[in-house]
């Protein structure tokens, strides 16, 4: 009797074991949770008795969808930039053939202010052109609306068009912080929220925005044509237009500079580089970023302008733009200019010949 209760016990462990086997799972793409369900094997020859077993099942479970960094660009593409009407604070001192304007429009419920241009005459058919104007770094503390580019604000506008010179945030007047270009998207906010402010201007022709930028200027008006639809041409002046990976190891300033003052102590490279890893280490976060990531979908044609003798930012940003650019399909004319600086003072006339022509071949 002893023997066949043993023999029976043996045969109950046994099938109690091959049940609490695990059913292997073959999706490895997701984590998995083991779900356990309790049943009960009756044994035979043993009246009454019920070996207990437990079945382990493996179920995925679901993974959020990963947030893109705010200042990706596909973060940039899922914003909403509404803009608003645009508020006349005073007239200017007009010009030779336009009406100068302080004004401002609404950025994230921020004042905005900026340097309007309105040509005299009667409008084209459909309004006139218009130009949002995005200038270089000035330390904000020391920009001031008014000031600054007046040379070029005057050869567009005298050219029929009207122009919209944008401070950005923290600037002179305009409301909020100053954070820089670079490792914040506020100013790219600014200026996507200026082109649907001046698509409402009733004197402007909502189909026909171009827009121009000089330095960092340059480096928001790239992005904003890899963003938006809205914006139809650029010209580009010595422009900060590199990939994220060449901003990190080929771009440092060899003429004078001061920060604003947000933008003092731990920067953007330091900061990101600890949070995302490098460039090798994390190529995904950096290409997400990087405008030459998202060359085929430019917005319209560039023309790139660029001095040689450029200490603030290489030409050679400008020549791999121009490179890639062209390599996705895209336009790209590119004007450099021998011995010349930054702001290529020594070509400054056929530079801004060659721009106002470059519009006027989209626009017009």
């Amino acid at each position: 009797m002893k023997k066949t209760l043993l023999v029976l016990t043996n045969i109950a462990l046994f099938v109690a074991a091959c049940a609490t086997q695990a059913k292997i799972p073959t999706d490895t793409s997701a984590p998995l949770a083991v779900v356990e369900t309790r049943t009960a094997t009756k044994v035979e020859g043993i009246p009454n008795t019920l070996i207990p077993t437990v079945t382990q099942m493996f179920t995925p479970i679901p993974t959020a969808t990963p947030i893109p960094n705010p200042m990706s660009i596909i973060a940039m593409r899922a914003g909403k930039y509404p803009g608003s009407a645009i508020t006349i604070v005073k007239e200017l001192d007009k010009g030779s053939n336009y009406r100068r304007y302080y004004s401002y429009y609404l950025s994230e419920g921020l004042k905005i202010y900026a340097l309007l241009t309105i040509p005299e005459g009667d409008a084209p058919e459909g309004g006139w052109p218009a130009i949002v104007f995005n200038h270089g770094y000035i330390p904000p503390d020391v920009y001031r609306t008014t000031e600054r580019y007046i040379a070029y604000v005057d050869e567009i506008a005298k050219a029929g068009y009207v122009v919209f010179r944008i401070d950005y945030r923290g600037h002179d007047a305009s409301e909020g912080e100053a954070t820089g270009a670079y490792g914040d998207p506020g100013y790219q906010v600014d200026v996507l929220n200026a082109v649907a402010s001046i698509k409402q201007l009733p004197e402007v022709n909502p189909e026909k925005i171009g827009m121009w930028g000089h330095s960092m200027g340059g480096y928001l008006t790239l992005r904003a044509m890899v963003i938006s639809k809205d914006v139809k041409v650029g010209v580009i002046w010595a422009g900060v237009v590199a990939s994220y990976q060449d901003l990190l190891y080929n771009w440092r300033r060899i003429g004078s500079f001061t920060p604003s003052p947000s933008s003092r102590g731990v920067g953007w490279r330091t900061r990101w580089i600890e949070e995302f890893g490098t460039p090798e280490q994390n190529p995904i976060f950096w290409d997400s970023i990087s405008a030459t990531s998202y060359l085929t979908d430019l917005s319209g044609p560039l023309e790139l302008h660029h001095g040689t003798e450029d200490e603030d930012v290489p030409v050679a940003f400008s020549l791999r733009l121009a490179e890639l650019a062209r390599a996705a399909g895209k336009t790209a004319d590119l004007y450099t200019y021998e011995g010349d600086n930054h702001n290529i003072s020594g070509n400054f006339s056929t530079a801004m010949t060659r721009t106002i022509q470059f519009f006027d071949s989209v626009l017009k």
